[in-house]
């Protein structure tokens, strides 16, 4: 009789062994090790053949004529402009982000508003009751909205229910953490529970042609919880980001099979729940009649979408002997710590003695190495106690020898400067040749810019 083999599954990234440890081989975390029952091994199965006994598999050429998959519009811009255009039929989504941050709020108004237009939606809750989303869905004022709800746990109870008649045109799961299935052993949430709910949800999709949305738990670090596996499955990966303290939330794509991830759409969160920003500039600009020292507009671009957002900077002179702290939100300390260096080396100021304090205002993460001559320019204006002009922006790459080098998509950036007010740019020299509305200024070297700021 064969024998049950015993299995250690890593709750934190999947990966199994034969025996417990207290630490994890390939993630190195600590007690995420818990035992599964594993597959029965018979001498048959270890010495089968895969060669032969399968069904035969029909081959297509690369150049076969494909016709582009349908999209169904959401009814929200700004999360059809984050899928690539919107939902594809029998395509699997996964959407992650931190608890209340309005994940459900948002995939509720979507499923409404698609139900509204004649599609039909169903939307099941593993950790509500159907009440508490007819509830949500009155505050939002979508309760009229024809969405089949329910709550359940049980993948098979929700797939035989589906099955029934006509599939759904969009299925949302909510949350794939607590979906159970009976074919494996395991508690909901475990690693192997999420990997079976999500294949068997997948593949009636697959073959039914449901768009299936599926919500995710989010770890203290951001990632998505449970198997990296998970993200592998689906078609497209979204992230909604913010914090609960600001209004405005960003969706953005992680990974998307149909469309680039390079698009994001922007949300605010009020009373009635999330709503478009159509111009996310407004959100990240202080409205301002007078130049502040230590500030300077940024034109960031996220995808095809350029937002205006400004940089703040801070500087503060010390006593002898003080060590110097350096803080910085919304944008990378190692990247900061390079500019400063730049400076001290190639232009001559000395910050060894002040306090540095760095903002992205509004809450905004900039990733973008454009933004390095935005931060020189703040830094200088914070330490020379002169601010640079109202109606400017800067953008440029900074090298480590005090080249400024010029970035991608500059005339799109100046355009949507120019749309906002904005009359001139400092821009790397290579850049002063686009064909703007815009005055710009051109700088070679970052000491250029600094003999401009210091009015030299």
């Amino acid at each position: 009789m064969a024998k049950p083999q015993k299995r250690y599954v890593c709750q934190s990234c999947g990966s199994v062994s034969h025996r417990w440890a207290g630490q994890c081989g390939d993630c190195s975390e600590w007690n995420t090790l818990v035992e599964e029952a594993g597959a029965v091994v018979t001498p048959f199965q270890a010495k089968h053949n895969l060669q032969g006994g399968g069904r035969f598999i029909m081959l297509s050429g690369l150049d076969a004529e494909v016709e582009l998959p349908e999209r169904m519009a959401s009814g929200i811009a700004e999360f059809d402009r984050a899928l690539g255009g919107g939902f594809v039929e029998g395509s699997a989504t996964l959407i992650g982000g931190d608890p209340g941050i309005g994940k459900s709020t948002l995939l509720l108004q979507a499923a409404a508003k698609m139900a509204l237009a004649g599609k039909s939606v169903a939307y099941v809750s593993g950790e509500e009751a159907a009440d508490q989303v007819r509830l949500r869905a009155r505050r939002l004022g979508l309760g009229a909205a024809p969405v089949q709800l329910a709550s359940a746990t049980s993948t098979r109870d929700i797939l035989t229910t589906l099955s029934q008649g006509s599939p759904p045109d969009l299925l949302v799961i909510d949350s794939i953490q607590t979906m159970h299935s009976d074919l494996i052993e395991g508690a909901p949430g475990t690693v192997s529970q999420v990997r079976a709910s999500a294949q068997e949800l997948i593949r009636f999709a697959k073959e039914r042609g449901t768009a299936v949305v599926l919500v995710g738990h989010v770890t203290k670090d951001g990632s998505i919880a449970g198997p990296r596996v998970l993200e592998h499955m689906v078609d497209t990966v979204l992230s909604f980001e913010g914090e609960r303290s600001h209004q405005y939330r960003i969706l953005r794509a992680i990974k998307n099979r149909f469309g680039g991830t390079d698009e994001i759409g922007v949300f605010a969160m009020v009373a009635e729940g999330l709503t478009e920003i159509s111009n996310p500039s407004a959100l990240f600009l202080t409205q301002r009649d007078e130049g502040v020292t230590g500030t300077t507009v940024f034109p960031a671009l996220e995808g095809t979408r350029p937002v205006l957002v400004e940089i703040q900077a801070l500087v503060v002179r010390l006593a002898s002997g003080a060590t110097p702290r350096r803080a910085v939100v919304g944008w990378d300390s190692g990247r900061l710590a390079m500019i400063l260096a730049v400076l001290e080396a190639r232009c001559g100021l000395s910050f060894s003695a002040c306090e540095v304090y760095l903002n992205i205002a509004g809450g905004y993460r900039v990733a973008d190495p454009a933004a390095d001559l935005a931060v020189a320019a703040a830094l200088v204006s914070a330490l020379s106690e002169r601010p640079v002009a109202v109606d400017a922006v800067a953008f440029g790459e900074i090298a480590l020898s005090g080249e400024v080098r010029p970035v991608a998509h500059g005339p799109l950036r100046m355009k949507e400067a120019a749309k906002l007010g904005f009359e001139r740019a400092l821009v790397p020299a290579a850049s002063t040749g686009e064909k703007t509305i815009l005055s710009l200024t051109g700088f070679r070297t970052l000491g250029q810019l600094v003999e401009y700021m210091l009015g030299r």
